[in-house]
């Protein structure tokens, strides 16, 4: 039995085949352009192999969640114009004709740490974001995704203003001042008009950035209580990490216990950023199961 991934990012996707031991076969990076390129390079690649028995993708968005919804497998309102309205799921499903699951990029990768850590931390409650072209977050409790009409779309809170930060009128369209529009990648060249991978660790950038995850990570402390709080993505490096740790210890202001921040505000358990391949194919093996 071989299970599909795919992780739809805003910049890239990638692609992959596992077994039901969760071990990868193959993999494939695509770059996303179009929906009719991206998608048809991504069918070309699952066909290679016959025996795929469930396919789940994890994609960016915001997407239609709701299997009741006329527009369910569908990218809505996504800022990435080209990909306003495709039906991402309704477009695999008639060339692969295999059981799709469906779910946000950033659910497919805290179900990935969920599958790593469970064992070792007893059923974890884990928060994870992705802090890269966009951000967003997935949360999971008693192994079951958080969210109720839809998908959680916490990278759209709103945030206090740095005092350095003042005249940055943030990138998100819909919000300007909330967490995407003021940490993703794409804030490294509208503030300073370089790539983020160009931004030495000492530049203090990194703190007025450390200062809105913080804020993040306050909030979802206080609302959810999880057990670890997982930063992956392009902009979380460990020595940003570091800072967000400080700056949390100062807001959070030992409110409530959360433990070694350490241990509390990490990056990725599973290496080289495979958190959402490895939920994906949990995620396909379970839908398999459920249908025996």
């Amino acid at each position: 039995m071989l299970l599909g991934s795919i992780e739809a990012g805003g910049t890239k996707f990638v692609c992959a085949v596992g077994d039901e031991n969760f071990n990868e076969v193959d993999k494939k990076i695509i770059p996303t352009t179009t929906p009719e390129e991206t998608l048809g390079a991504s069918i070309e690649f699952f066909k290679q192999y016959p025996d795929l028995a469930a396919l789940s993708i994890a994609s960016f968005g915001p997407i239609d969640t709701n299997p009741a919804s006329e527009k369910y497998g569908y990218i809505t309102d996504t800022p990435k114009v080209k990909w306003q309205n495709c039906n991402f799921v309704g477009t695999m499903a008639d060339a692969l004709n295999i059981p799709i699951y469906w779910t946000t990029d950033v659910n497919g990768s805290v179900y990935g740490e969920y599958v790593n850590l469970k064992d070792k931390y007893d059923n974890p409650a884990l928060v994870y974001y992705t802090l890269g072209t966009g951000v967003g977050a997935g949360a999971i409790q008693d192994g079951r995704f958080i969210g109720g009409i839809s998908t959680p779309e916490m990278g759209h809170v709103r945030l206090q203003r740095h005092p350095a930060d003042l005249n940055f009128t943030g990138i998100c369209p819909y919000h300007h001042d909330c967490l995407e529009g003021l940490v993703s990648g794409p804030t490294f060249k509208a503030r300073l008009g370089i790539s983020g991978e160009d931004v030495p660790d000492n530049h203090p950038v990194w703190d007025i950035m450390a200062y809105y995850v913080a804020q993040a990570a306050v909030q979802v402390t206080a609302i959810l209580r999880p057990q670890k709080i997982i930063f992956g993505g392009s902009v979380s490096r460990p020595a940003f990490l570091k800072r967000v740790q400080k700056q949390f210890a100062m807001l959070w202001n030992d409110y409530l216990p959360v433990g070694s921040l350490d241990e509390y505000i990490v990056n990725p358990s599973v290496p080289e950023n495979g958190s959402a391949t490895l939920g994906n194919f949990a995620l396909a093996k379970h839908l398999i199961e459920k249908d025996k």
